[in-house]
């Protein structure tokens, strides 16, 4: 029997309501989502990236400075903007995407952070995860950014990547190759045994792993992580510098 190619994906949730503090004293009066990088706010490098990919509609979530974030959406038509508001109470990278459920439908979408920032200098790496993206084999598919080659980044890394696509965490080795770049796909039926309120999307990860449905496509490109003002320059000029081979 021949298989069918899965439905395109239209919809994502964007992560915007995060506290920032890293980035103070910025943050106090700036929401990060807005902090501008390569001549523009990291929200719209994401925002820009989602149309891209063939997004049609991303619910962007607000708690801290809601405000500015919801007038700096008010003239964006693509892709379209609903609001998911957690003024009252701040819910995490998982709560408020369960949360936000009513507004992202059935079907399977992409998770993003609003400051997840990168240069390609390959494929256009939502497009990638798009065209790989197997609901049969995978609950979640993670972009993977390289350890070594990323920008401002001085962890230990998040996960191994096997042959077949399949992750494991990190767990007790001194570090791991691959660091999460803050995009994912991600089934909504994932939520349905979820907790109430807040919680991370480390338990669903954890799930995934459990079941061998945790997947990972490779970035072609330089993961720019952004999370101090110290960060800004490197990633600045990081951005406009010409692609070059690794």
């Amino acid at each position: 029997m021949t298989s069918t190619a899965s439905p395109p994906i239209r919809r994502a949730m964007v992560l915007a309501a995060g506290l920032g503090q890293r980035m103070r004293p910025i943050t106090d009066t700036l929401p990060k989502p807005l902090v501008r990088i390569g001549g523009k706010a990291m929200l719209d490098h994401m925002l820009d990236r989602l149309a891209d990919a063939g997004i049609a509609e991303a619910v962007v979530n607000v708690h801290h400075l809601a405000g500015l974030i919801e007038a700096h959406l008010a003239a964006r038509s693509h892709p379209r903007i609903a609001i998911s508001d957690e003024r009252a109470e701040l819910l995490e990278t998982g709560g408020g995407v369960k949360k936000a459920l009513p507004l992202l439908g059935p079907a399977p979408f992409f998770h993003v952070n609003s400051d997840a920032l990168w240069r390609e200098t390959g494929r256009p790496a939502m497009q990638a995860m798009a065209q790989a993206w197997d609901p049969e084999r995978m609950d979640m598919l993670l972009l993977l950014a390289d350890r070594e080659t990323s920008l401002g980044f001085d962890g230990a890394g998040d996960f191994f990547l096997a042959d077949d696509g399949r992750l494991t965490r990190r767990g007790g080795a001194v570090s791991a190759p691959h660091i999460y770049a803050g995009v994912a796909i991600l089934k909504p039926e994932l939520f349905t045994d979820t907790p109430e309120g807040p919680f991370s999307l480390n338990l669903l990860f954890d799930r995934a792993i459990a079941q061998g449905r945790l997947y990972g496509e490779r970035l072609e490109g330089r993961w720019l992580h952004v999370g101090t003002p110290g960060a800004i320059a490197p990633a600045e000029a990081a951005f406009a510098a010409q692609p070059v081979d690794a």
